[in-house]
């Protein structure tokens, strides 16, 4: 039986809320029966049935933060989105909590198209997927498994089983390296086990080092301060279970993804440290369905939520032309 929530009904997103858009909170399940909290952007006065999209991302929010923005710019678009919290996180179920798992969150994409092949104002032949930052990577994980997805943009994408098994530009790439990653988060398991809790990894780094790479500085000034904060974030928090890395050291989530046949746009910033994920998953890809859009001097947080940066009107003009809509 699926298990029931308790969704807020106030505004408490990072954003403020759009005159054009009908917003409201609506649950769905995965097949592993876990239910997935969302926010549904409806534009206002729509009729007939419209293109859909689910939101999710970034890896360690919550769907109040930037795939909410997505969702709800999107709908004033003409779009009818969803903006969901992966399983185990935020509003959505699924016990224990603050837990990831490349496979159920690739499910969680997938669960989202259910739910959208369903609804009456959507056309099920015209619906696409928006990852941002991990969930980059597990929408075109999800993209490669499912045919009902026709095009897939991903925002600043990390490729999560890599920067867990290989370290930030590979610089952990190797057996040893690896051995020791198992050796402490096994070594984490037994003292999980025997304290009946999971031990948090910590969110952003707070208070700051003088020394932090300026990529952990672009993830403070986010989820750290009034421009991205919120209670429910982990990373604004006290982020994952540490045990949550071990599933990401041992399934390589893009194996198959030159195989993907439907659309995928793929964007970053230049000067993101994470943009290298994006550059060599596009080289993968195959066919003329497939672009990969990299903004000057952008970083990776500029992505999230900076509105003169993100490039709506090309994502927009990517999926009418590959949804037909």
């Amino acid at each position: 039986m699926a298990e029931t929530l308790t969704l807020t009904q106030e505004w408490d997103k990072t954003f403020p809320k759009s005159a054009k858009t009908e917003h409201s909170k609506i649950t769905f399940h995965n097949r592993y029966g876990i239910t997935l909290a969302a926010d549904q952007y409806v534009p206002k006065n729509a009729s007939g049935k419209l293109p859909a999209i689910a939101v999710c991302g970034p890896f360690g929010a919550v769907k109040e933060q930037s795939s909410g923005l997505y969702a709800q710019a999107m709908a004033e678009r003409g779009f009818f989105t969803i903006a969901f919290d992966p399983s185990y996180t935020g509003e959505s179920g699924g016990s224990p909590r603050n837990v990831a798992s490349p496979d159920i969150n690739t499910e969680d994409f997938q669960a989202a198209v259910d739910y959208l092949s369903v609804q009456e104002s959507v056309d099920p032949e015209k619906i696409a997927i928006i990852g941002i930052c991990g969930w980059g990577g597990m929408a075109l994980n999800a993209a490669t498994l499912d045919t009902r997805i026709k095009a897939t943009v991903t925002s600043t994408m990390y490729d999560m089983t890599r920067v867990t098994a290989n370290g930030y530009f590979d610089a952990e790439n190797s057996a040893e390296a690896r051995k020791e990653k198992r050796r402490a988060l096994n070594a984490q398991r037994t003292i999980d086990y025997k304290n009946d809790a999971y031990a948090r990894a910590g969110g952003v780094l707070d208070p700051l080092p003088e020394d932090a790479p300026y990529f952990v500085k672009d993830y403070y000034d986010y989820y750290k301060t009034q421009r991205g904060y919120h209670a429910r974030s982990l990373n604004s928090n006290d982020g994952w279970n540490v045990t949550s890395a071990l599933s990401f050291l041992n399934m390589p989530i893009l194996q198959y993804s030159q195989e993907i046949e439907s659309a995928v746009l793929m964007i970053h910033g230049e000067k993101a440290h994470s943009c290298y994920f994006s550059q060599d998953a596009f080289k993968k890809l195959i066919g003329e369905n497939k672009e990969l859009h990299i903004i000057p001097g952008a970083v990776h947080t500029d992505l999230y939520d900076k509105l003169d940066v993100i490039p709506f009107d090309r994502i927009e003009g990517f999926l009418r032309q590959y949804l037909k809509a």
